[in-house]
């Protein structure tokens, strides 16, 4: 069978989704809870907005609940509300919405720069670490069991 390369050094959205929709056709066809996930509903977003006085976002987070897990995507505040007790809350918060939507776990991803410790307070595990990305840091998944 002949075929051809073509090396390109730009962003090709239309490959992208190509490549993106094969991997998925693959999943489907190999595991279940991939194929259930693809569903209507399946997977279930939650977020907790924080404004000031005036309805300005000042932060918050956003999250997911699926296959039975919490996946905290992000939280972020304005450095002028860091340091209060607002992450914590909102940590305790979502993980409680989650439970009550069949989470048993939680995931997450940070830089080392970022909040690793501030985690691991909250109960939240290293299960992962990728050295030196970016050069001279580290990247962390962490887990926690929600019970």
């Amino acid at each position: 069978m002949d075929y051809h390369m073509e090396i390109s050094l730009e962003s090709n959205e239309e490959f992208s989704d190509f490549l993106m929709n094969r991997i998925k056709e693959y999943n489907n066809q190999h595991s279940i809870h991939h194929r259930e996930i693809r569903k209507e509903g399946a997977v279930l977003p939650l977020s907790i907005i924080v404004s000031d006085d005036e309805q300005q976002w000042i932060g918050g987070i956003a999250a997911s609940v699926y296959w039975n897990w919490l996946e905290i995507d992000y939280i972020w505040f304005h450095e002028e509300f860091r340091n209060q007790g607002l992450g914590r809350t909102l940590i305790a918060k979502i993980e409680e919405m989650a439970k009550e939507k069949g989470a048993t776990r939680a995931m997450l991803t940070t830089f080392e720069f970022q909040a690793r410790l501030f985690y691991e307070k909250l109960g939240y595990e290293v299960v992962g670490e990728v050295k030196d990305y970016p050069p001279g840091s580290s990247y962390y998944t962490m887990v926690k069991a929600l019970s």
